[in-house]
């Protein structure tokens, strides 16, 4: 089985800060399926390191004001087209974030509170029909 995976779950350094996050069971999970690494945030055209960003509404804002929602929702069909291209069956991704969080995200003040909601990218997979799961799931996938 395929999935796709946000990179920095993988160990790539492509979040906002340049950091990674390296979940500690990515390399049991690539010993079981087939991964696809995927940054829709670098996919949308945004640089690494970038300011962080938040979900406000439908949009997608930086801390300093700044719209970026356009290069997130281009990350998102992107994301999505590689997971349709490649045969994806399912996608692996960073909660809470403004692109990949599913089921619960920042909040949009940048005060570290979460509500629920998702990110763009992993809303294009869900409504495409691809199983989103975020990377406390990643026991259950090892199951």
């Amino acid at each position: 089985m395929r999935l796709l995976i946000s990179a920095c779950l993988l160990g790539c350094c492509c979040r906002y800060d340049g950091a990674s996050k390296a979940h500690p069971l990515a390399e049991a999970l690539a010993q079981r399926y087939d991964l696809v690494p995927v940054c829709p945030e670098q996919l949308g055209g945004l640089p690494t390191p970038r300011p962080p960003a938040e979900r406000q509404g439908n949009r997608v804002m930086t801390r300093d004001g700044r719209d970026v929602t356009e290069a997130y929702r281009r990350g998102g069909e992107e994301a999505l087209r590689l997971c349709r291209l490649l045969g994806c069956e399912a996608a692996v991704l960073k909660e809470r974030s403004p692109s990949c969080g599913y089921g619960s995200i920042h909040d949009g003040t940048f005060s570290g509170g979460l509500t629920a909601g998702n990110g763009v990218a992993a809303q294009m997979l869900a409504a495409a029909g691809i199983p989103v799961y975020g990377e406390s799931q990643i026991r259950e996938l090892m199951k």
